[in-house]
This record gives structure tokens, C-alpha cells and sequence, in this order.
């Protein structure tokens, strides 16, 4: 017997909101009921794309339409708690844009609230679900890199400005798929911010995490590079990788790239006996659209009580690392500890 789709509403149509939209509409787990957008023109605008779909100005129409399974926050993080409680309050599933809440205590409330309301909570960290993060938790998880060194990852470009500051506008997607690929969180971290074109709003920031398994990494953000990066190298005792998201068709490179060791001598100069220089692979990775699985993976958790990449909890800790950082900015980039 053929299932019915999952009815979702989608609140807010700035930048993500139509992406969240497209997906859904084209998805055969969801169908659209409704956009809820109060500038008249993003609405109207949507609205001709979709003309089946609904279109509300106030959210309160969505929460309380029977025919709504799932509401998809894409509203500025300011609003993401209170909006969040009332779709769960009304017996709602939630899929909020990254990040889940602008504090850890405040992702941590919808958490519980998800849990004790028993509907799905999901945090949407799209790049979990980017064929090159996939290959790159396999082969972290395969044992294919080794022991991971450490992980350096940069995420710059020219603008946009947003009206928190680079780290809460692009930390949360480096921060989320380096915990992704090691499974882990980091124990501390340190933050360093640069304030160039306005006092008030820092728009460079280099972090710095240590994470439980040792391995070190390091991530560059800015809104002020002359040219669009978006590259992560992750060093390990076998091998190592690299993933050039600007790359159209090559993104991942592994290196069959390393120092031998002799672990009989005493002094690093003794035991350096070579440079291992192996072969380049380029793999194939899953090309679909990440949005689109991470639908698909909303859906399953809904009607099968499956666990998603990005559930509330994972969410909550990318937002309880950059709380963190952002204590460590205020003390003149001091290590401080992820749990403090």
C-alpha cells in the first residue's frame, strides 16, 4: 500500500527558504502545504513557482493545519527557539536552519522539549549529507587515513555580511562536519576574531579544536578574501585528503602521502628515515543533492523512528562549540574548555 506524503510547511522564503521548498516539492515522502513569508513579493514570488502551494503571512495558519506533519524553520537564528517551541508545542516535527539556537542552553531546551513532545527535532547541517563529507567519514571511519593528525579547513570569500558575525554565519558548517567525520566533540577550543570593516562585527576568525581522539584542527573564516575558498586537508598516519568544494567535478584527492618512520631509534632525525610518495586517488562520490537526502533522511526519522546525521542533539553540540569559541574571543583567544 502506497503511503501518503508527510505535509510540510516552510517559514520563512529569504535565501534558504525557496532551496528548502524546491527539495521538498520535488520529494515523493513530502508534500508542501504552505509558505509562510510576510514580505508580500518573496511570497507572491514563491507562489508563482508553486501555485498549488498555500501561502500564509503568519506562521499561526501552518501550525494549525491539521495536514501539517513537519515544520522547516528558515527564519534568522534569533527566532529559532521561540518559533521551534511553538511548532513543537502544536504537535509538529521541526527542521531548523543551522545553527539550532543561538545557545547551547536554549538548543539544549528544544531538545527536550522535542523529546518530551515526542516529535523528531532535526538541525539542518546540508553538508552531512554532500557526497565528499560521506567519503570523508568512510574513510576516517574505514581506517583508510590512519591515525588523523589534524584537520585544517578554510571557508572564506567576499561578503555577504550578515548581522551576527562570521563565526555564527559559516562556523557552524565547518564545526558540524569535522565533528561529523570524527564522531566526536572537541574538548576545547580557542577563537581568534578580527573586527575589519566594523568595530562591532567580526568578519575574520581563525579557531582552533582538540578533540578527544588527538587530533587538532584548525579552521580559517572570512568574509574578506578577494577569492572563494572552500577547501579542508585532513592529515593522517596512512594517508591523507583533501576536498576542494569549489572544484566542480574532482572534489575529494586522496594521497598515498607520508613519513616513514624507524621506531628502534631514539631522536626524530634517526627514525625520519623517508617521505612515503605513493599514488593519487580520485574517488566517486554520491552526487545528488544534499538537501534532498537530508529530506529523505527527515522523512525515514518521522515514520520509522530512525536516527538522523543531524538530530536536535548534534545540533546542540555544534552550537555548544561555538558558544565556547566565542568565550575563548572574549579572552583574548584563551584556550578554554568545550563543557565549561
Amino acid at each position: 500500500m502506497e503511503r501518503a506524503p508527510l505535509g510540510v510547511a516552510v517559514i520563512g522564503a529569504g535565501y534558504w527558504g525557496p532551496n528548502l521548498v524546491r527539495n521538498f516539492y520535488a520529494s515523493e515522502e513530502w508534500s508542501v502545504r504552505c509558505i509562510v513569508e510576510r514580505d508580500r513579493r518573496r511570497l507572491e514570488g514563491l507562489r508563482r513557482l508553486y501555485p498549488a502551494v498555500a501561502g500564509h503571512e503568519e506562521i499561526e495558519a501552518a501550525l494549525g493545519d491539521p495536514r501539517v506533519d513537519a515544520i522547516a524553520l528558515a527564519t534568522p537564528p534569533r527566532t529559532h527557539h521561540e518559533l521551534a517551541i511553538r511548532a513543537i508545542d502544536a504537535g509538529k516535527h521541526v527542521l531548523v536552519e543551522k545553527p539550532l539556537a543561538e545557545t547551547f542552553s536554549e538548543a539544549e531546551d528544544l531538545c527536550e522539549r522535542a523529546a518530551r513532545a515526542g516529535v523528531r527535532l532535526m538541525t539542518d547541517h546540508t553538508f552531512l549529507y554532500t557526497g565528499s563529507v560521506e567519503k570523508l567519514r568512510a574513510l576516517r571511519e574505514g581506517g583508510d587515513l590512519g591515525k588523523v593528525y589534524y584537520i585544517d579547513s578554510v571557508r572564506v570569500n567576499l561578503g555577504l555580511f550578515q548581522e551576527s558575525n562570521v563565526v555564527w554565519d559559516l562556523a557552524p558548517h565547518d564545526v558540524s562536519i569535522i565533528n561529523y567525520v570524527l564522531d566526536e566533540l572537541p574538548l576545547s577550543v580557542a577563537l581568534q576574531l578580527g573586527a575589519c570593516v566594523h568595530a562591532k562585527t567580526p568578519d575574520v576568525a581563525f579557531l582552533t579544536m582538540w578533540y578527544p581522539s588527538g587530533c587538532l584542527a584548525h579552521v580559517h573564516l572570512s568574509w574578506l578574501s578577494p577569492v572563494k575558498v572552500r577547501r579542508t586537508m585532513i592529515s593522517g598516519s596512512l594517508k591523507m585528503a583533501v576536498w576542494d568544494d569549489v572544484e566542480p567535478t574532482e572534489k575529494i584527492y586522496i594521497y598515498d602521502k607520508g613519513v616513514v618512520l624507524d621506531p628502534s631509534s631514539t631522536s626524530l632525525q634517526q627514525q625520519m628515515v623517508s617521505y612515503r610518495l605513493g599514488d593519487l586517488h580520485v574517488p566517486l562520490i554520491d552526487n545528488r543533492e544534499a538537501l534532498g537526502k537530508l529530506a529523505a533522511d527527515f522523512a525515514g526519522a518521522i515514520r520509522n523512528g530512525t536516527p538522523t546525521r543531524s538530530d536536535g542533539r548534534f545540533g546542540a553540540g555544534v552550537v555548544r562549540v561555538i558558544e565556547a569559541a566565542l568565550r575563548s574571543a572574549e579572552l583574548d583567544g584563551a584556550k578554554v574548555a568545550v563543557d565549561a
